[in-house]
C-alpha cells in the first residue's frame, strides 16, 4: 500500500507540474523536466537529507516511467483537464495529501522522532512544489499565507494521534485524508494565516 500511495503521489505532482508548464508555454522539453522536479523533488530532498543514497526514484525505473506516462497523459488531453486553475489546485493537493503520509513513514522507518517524522513529510509533500514554482518563476505557495504545509503538518499530526488507536493502514488513509480536506476547506472558505503585517 505504501508503495502504491507513493505511485499516485508521483502521479498526481506530475500533472500538477505540466498544469504549470503548460500555461507557461513551454516547450516539451520544459514541460517534462517541471513534471520530474514536482514528481520527485521533495522525495530527492528527504532522502538526500536523511543519508538515503542513491535516492528512491533511482532505484526504482518505475517512478521514471510513470512520470513521463502522466506527463504524456496530461499533455494529450489537455483541452479535458485544461482548467488550469481547478485541475492545478486538485492534483497538486491530492499530491501533498499523499506524500505527506509517505514522508511520515519514511521517517518512522529510520526511527527518528515523530516531530521529526512530520518534518520530513513536510519537506516530501511541499518542496516539489516549491522548486517547480521557481522554476517557473512563481512565488511558491508554501511562501504565501495560504494553507499548505500548515496542512501538511496537521495530518503529520494526526498520524500519529490516530496510530494509537488505528491500525497502520486506517491511520495511513485517514492522515492523508485529513491533509487533503484540510487544504480543500481552506480554499472553500477562504481561510488563511494571519497577515504579520496588519498585526
Amino acid at each position: 500500500m505504501f508503495y502504491f500511495v507513493d505511485i499516485l503521489g508521483t502521479i498526481a505532482f506530475a500533472i500538477s507540474g505540466v498544469l504549470v508548464a503548460m500555461n507557461k508555454r513551454m516547450d516539451i522539453f520544459g514541460i517534462i523536466i517541471i513534471a520530474f522536479v514536482t514528481a520527485i523533488g521533495g522525495g530527492t530532498l528527504r532522502d538526500v537529507i536523511t543519508g538515503q543514497t542513491p535516492v528512491n526514484w533511482m532505484l526504482d525505473i518505475t517512478y521514471t516511467y510513470v512520470i513521463i506516462g502522466a506527463s504524456i497523459f496530461a499533455i494529450v488531453l489537455k483541452n479535458k483537464i485544461n482548467y488550469l486553475r481547478t485541475s492545478l489546485f486538485l492534483f497538486d493537493t491530492i499530491g501533498i495529501g499523499l506524500y505527506t503520509v509517505v514522508g511520515v513513514e519514511k521517517g518512522i522507518a529510520l526511527g527518528l522522532h515523530p516531530i521529526l517524522c512530520i518534518a520530513l513529510g513536510t519537506v516530501t509533500a511541499c518542496f516539489g512544489g516549491v522548486i517547480r514554482d521557481m522554476l517557473c518563476n512563481e512565488i511558491p505557495v508554501i511562501f504565501r499565507r495560504e494553507i499548505y504545509a500548515t496542512a501538511c503538518l496537521l495530518g503529520g499530526v494526526s498520524y500519529f494521534v490516530l496510530s494509537n488507536f488505528l491500525g497502520e493502514q486506517f491511520t495511513f488513509v485517514i492522515a492523508g485524508i485529513i491533509v487533503i480536506t484540510v487544504r480543500l476547506l481552506a480554499v472553500k472558505f477562504n481561510i488563511a494565516l494571519p497577515n504579520i503585517y496588519k498585526i
